[in-house]
């Protein structure tokens, strides 16, 4: 918005550097604003981004979470077959088949590990932040990868038993191996869901930081339209010294606001 002194008010200001200060005033005040205003969108639209992207995200800890049930009840439904089975033909256990435990997991990163252990302990966001600051989006990234490569591995190891039992084993054999397999499964599952809602949290957080500084911007473009006002209302006025003094201060006000929302919030 261009601000356009009347000729009325330019002929009334002093000619020297007071005048030409009080003149600029508006215009000064008007770009600030304009660029608060500017911040203000963008930290929005950056915070409507965030939660998008972790809606999309909840959705996939959903997949996960709901592979884990469906893993958990068939391992159930596994064992109750073998139980009934086993109670009915005084079948020997002996000739059950172990699904072999998967491979060892790899050891996370600390920051991670307290994260996780953060959330089993469902604390809250102020917790939770100073805490999901120090996990990086790589670090965050690659262990998912590893996480997903985990249970690739365990797939992989599996596949050819289930073969073996499928074409020459007992009935036994193969219900107590799915009931294991299926449950080594569903543990997987569990730890790359847990590592999606980590993802979340932090983009959440995320979300809510852009929001805030939305907020104060929009406050410190607010101070410099304050700013713009009085400066215009000073040049129609007598006194001009007081307001003045206080458009100027409203505009300096609005400048340090910017300032330390930008760094610090």
């Amino acid at each position: 918005m261009k601000i356009a002194i009347p000729d009325i008010l330019k002929a009334d200001l002093p000619d020297n550097k007071w005048g030409k200060l009080l003149g600029a005033t508006p215009v000064v005040m008007t770009v600030i604003a304009t660029l608060l205003a500017g911040l203000a969108s963008s930290e929005m639209t950056k915070a409507q981004y965030e939660r998008a992207y972790g809606a999309q995200l909840q959705s996939r800890a959903g997949d996960q979470w709901a592979f884990f049930q469906a893993k958990r009840l068939r391992a159930e439904m596994q064992r109750n077959t073998l139980d009934l089975l086993s109670a009915q033909s005084a079948v020997e256990v002996a000739t059950a088949e172990t699904a072999p435990p998967p491979p060892a997991a790899p050891v996370m990163a600390p920051e991670l590990t307290a994260v996780l252990q953060a959330a089993r302990d469902d604390v809250s966001d102020a917790v939770m932040a100073p805490l999901i600051a120090r996990v990086t989006p790589v670090l965050l990234d690659n262990a998912q990868r590893v996480a997903k490569d985990h249970a690739a591995a365990y797939d992989a190891l599996t596949a050819p038993l289930l073969k073996t039992i499928d074409a020459g084993g007992s009935v036994v054999a193969r219900l107590s191996f799915n009931a294991g397999r299926y449950n080594y499964e569903a543990q997987l599952n569990s730890a790359i869901a847990r590592l999606y809602e980590v993802q979340v949290r932090k983009t959440n957080i995320k979300a809510q930081r852009h929001h805030t500084r939305s907020q104060r911007f929009f406050f410190g473009m607010l101070g410099a339209q304050m700013g713009v006002i009085i400066s215009t209302l000073a040049m129609a006025a007598k006194a001009r010294n007081l307001l003045w003094s206080l458009a100027a201060g409203a505009g300096l006000v609005a400048i340090v606001f910017a300032v330390y929302v930008y760094l610090y919030v």
